[in-house]
């Protein structure tokens, strides 16, 4: 298991992106990167994301961990690891799609928020339970799943911001997923690639000062 989450643990922080068209959603990815998040999530809230991801690739090869987000179809699945996705994340976890996912070679991140959920997606036998939408308990809620879950691998994704990256991760998270504090939307739509890298460097500098 170690083995497979090493890029996801590295990464530390996972950019779930959302743009309105590839060509957005690289001149975000971009700017992610250049602000020193190298986890690259694009969902398929953004047309043709297998292009996205593979030109992501293309560019930046293991310099960044690239996958797919809200897989919600096999199609979906197959396509995004062809285009060379790494992961493959989905918001909820439906038996036989993620069955498919975990066919695909590729690890496996699965949403579920209770405890009864946790425990199918684990049963399922995938790599990381994406716990969303993590806003709802924060990490108090989160920490309390260790609990019955001790070495879980568990992922907050959701309320996740730069000012509370270390009670995330104090409360035993792989990695975090980071949406609107991060890739945010009306950023993108002004095209104000310079906010989202300045965005990208205090999740950097805070995830640097969680690992100092």
């Amino acid at each position: 298991m170690s083995d497979r989450l090493a890029r996801a643990r590295a990464a530390g922080v996972l950019a779930v992106l959302r743009a309105p068209s590839p060509e957005s959603a690289l001149e975000t990815a971009e700017a992610i990167i250049r602000g020193g998040v190298t986890g690259i999530e694009v969902t398929y809230s953004t047309p043709d994301a297998p292009s996205v991801i593979r030109e992501l690739i293309a560019r930046h090869g293991d310099a960044a961990y690239v996958g797919a987000g809200t897989v919600t179809s096999a199609d979906e699945a197959h396509a995004a690891v062809e285009a060379g996705a790494e992961f493959l994340v989905s918001p909820g976890t439906l038996p036989d799609l993620t069955r498919t996912m975990l066919d695909t070679g590729a690890v496996v991140m699965t949403g579920a928020l209770t405890p009864t959920e946790i425990m199918g997606a684990l049963g399922l036998g995938v790599d990381v339970v994406k716990v969303f939408p993590a806003s709802l308990g924060g990490p108090s809620y989160f920490g309390a799943l260790r609990g019955p879950f001790p070495d879980a691998p568990l992922m907050p994704t959701g309320g996740v911001s730069p000012d509370n990256l270390a009670a995330w991760f104090a409360a035993g998270s792989v990695a975090v997923g980071a949406g609107g504090d991060l890739a945010n939307s009306a950023s993108i739509a002004a095209q104000d690639w310079d906010d989202i890298t300045a965005r990208a460097a205090r999740f950097a500098a805070a995830l640097a000062a969680v690992r100092a």
